[in-house]
């Protein structure tokens, strides 16, 4: 890479945000650094990561499937809150009472009322990382990792709907295109097309 002068995306040092407030319910570990599942919609896991909109700081939201890594849901907002994940949770076109467990890391962000009714509503259970232990989520800490290595730093967003209109083109080609070395190198789509298909 040297000889040729090229830089790899993922060595370059970015700036990091300033954590929330941390979440401080009792609520336990379920997911317990069990990222697989056995079937589609099973477990959801999310987070927020943040993104400079002409000059300042915006927010995306990206709630996974951990049977097949498929971004399931997102949302994108000026504030890192709970409506911008309840915004991602409502988004998602599967039948929601077929997941059994909802796991995020303890930001006051996924502290909400209306969140915890969505859930309740559908008989999902929650689940929160133990305190420091950035490990517990570590399937979103690596999808974020890769939305902006491979599409946030590309562009210099002027407006929202500009971060929004992209985002959802980044989100097709990741269900579709990207090919997940945890999924046999196939894209979260094709790997449950077949996954599916052999089971039929």
């Amino acid at each position: 890479m040297q000889k040729y002068k090229l830089v790899s995306k993922y060595t370059i040092t970015s700036f990091k945000h300033g954590k929330s407030d941390s979440n401080k319910s009792d609520l336990p570990n379920i997911l317990n650094q069990e990222f697989t599942a056995d079937r589609p919609m099973q477990k959801l896991t999310t987070d927020l990561t943040y993104v400079r909109v002409k000059g300042r700081w915006c927010y995306a939201c990206l709630v996974l499937d951990l049977y097949n890594r498929e971004i399931v849901g997102w949302s994108v907002g000026p504030h890192k809150t709970a409506d911008l994940v309840l915004e991602a949770m409502r988004s998602i076109p599967y039948d929601l009472t077929k997941v059994d467990v909802f796991h995020t890391d303890r930001g006051s962000e996924f502290v909400n009322k209306k969140l915890d009714e969505l859930l309740a509503d559908k008989a999902i259970e929650r689940s929160l990382s133990a305190p420091g232990v950035p490990y517990d989520n570590a399937v979103s800490e690596r999808t974020y990792r890769s939305f902006k290595t491979e599409f946030i730093k590309a562009y210099k967003f002027e407006s929202l709907e500009q971060l929004a209109l992209l985002t959802q083109d980044y989100i097709h080609w990741w269900n579709h295109k990207r090919r997940h070395s945890t999924l046999n190198n196939l894209s979260p789509l094709v790997f449950k097309a077949q996954t599916e298909l052999a089971t039929a």
